[in-house]
């Protein structure tokens, strides 16, 4: 944690000079996590096994549970792939090609991350509901439900995750180049066999972060989700919808047991983080090691 957000810059520089400083500093920005993301976390875990590993049990394993983890499950597995292929797409046609209107392009690529998940919730509302949608009418021609459906569920989780993959791969695009591409084009390869056997394996490791974040924040998604599904149980329950529901109803444990899944689930997303940052690391030092012939 950088104190030097908080504190003002020539306060730093001279608790900085003192022989004691640096560690106030570190005590303060230590202090700081701890009272903000450590404290939280273990109350999560603390209240979950409060009455026991029989009561934690209980509480994810009603029906209303595993429905709500099923569907979570199920709305995280197909965001995941379709915002992987079209990131990947997305970052590709900003790396290689200009063309006007693109700046408008990496400005929609961003509108997720400033727009509020409730907000986004009330748009499609508004694009597809039977009554007051603008597409209401071919929605209701149709039979095809959209608002406090799966359908509807999905498509808010794929707007809000549709950064994660896209701005992982971006970078690693234009600093990669193309000269190793158009070298295997020249060579007679054809696009498949340039992007499976020269692209991907650069931009791989930045792909696998991308779909930690998108996986992560589609298992984790409440506000979109809660606006556009209707909140029925047993039918468009999510797992943070879920919590909020027993927690209301006072069921407390039950609410902390669940809430500890997904705080477990991004726990294993940093381990996840960390071991592919190491990973790559290591492949790296591994090439550079390598004698040149």
């Amino acid at each position: 944690m950088r104190i030097s957000l908080f504190l003002p810059k020539q306060l730093v520089l001279r608790l900085q000079q003192l022989p004691w400083g640096r560690y106030l500093l570190i005590g303060l920005g230590l202090s700081f996590l701890a009272i903000v993301v450590l404290f939280p976390l273990l109350t999560v875990f603390y209240q979950a096994f409060a009455n026991g590993m029989t009561a934690y049990w209980q509480g994810i394993t009603t029906p209303e549970a595993q429905h709500a983890i099923v569907l979570t499950l199920t709305i995280a597995l197909i965001t995941m792939p379709v915002n992987t292929v079209f990131g990947i797409a997305i970052a590709w046609i900003l790396a290689r090609y200009q063309f006007s209107g693109k700046s408008v392009l990496v400005g929609l690529l961003d509108l997720p991350l400033a727009i509020s998940p409730v907000v986004v919730g009330l748009m499609f509302i508004l694009l597809y509901s039977p009554t007051v949608g603008i597409f209401g009418s071919w929605v209701e021609a149709s039979n095809f439900k959209v608002i406090f459906a799966l359908p509807g569920m999905v498509l808010t989780t794929l707007f809000v995750t549709l950064p994660f993959v896209a701005r992982e791969v971006l970078p690693v695009f234009q600093n990669m180049g193309i000269d190793a591409e158009e070298a295997a084009q020249t060579l007679g390869a054809n696009v498949w066999q340039i992007f499976w056997r020269v692209t991907f394996p650069t931009i791989r490791w930045a792909v696998l972060y991308g779909v930690i974040l998108c996986t992560s924040r589609a298992i984790g998604e409440f506000g979109a989700v809660s606006v556009i599904s209707g909140k029925l149980i047993l039918e468009t329950n999510t797992l943070t919808l879920h919590i909020e529901q027993v927690y209301a109803e006072y069921q407390t444990i039950a609410a902390f047991a669940c809430a500890s899944l997904l705080a477990l689930l991004a726990l294993l997303t940093l381990v996840a983080q960390e071991l592919l940052r190491m990973t790559d690391k290591l492949s790296m030092s591994v090439r550079t090691s390598k004698p040149k012939n």
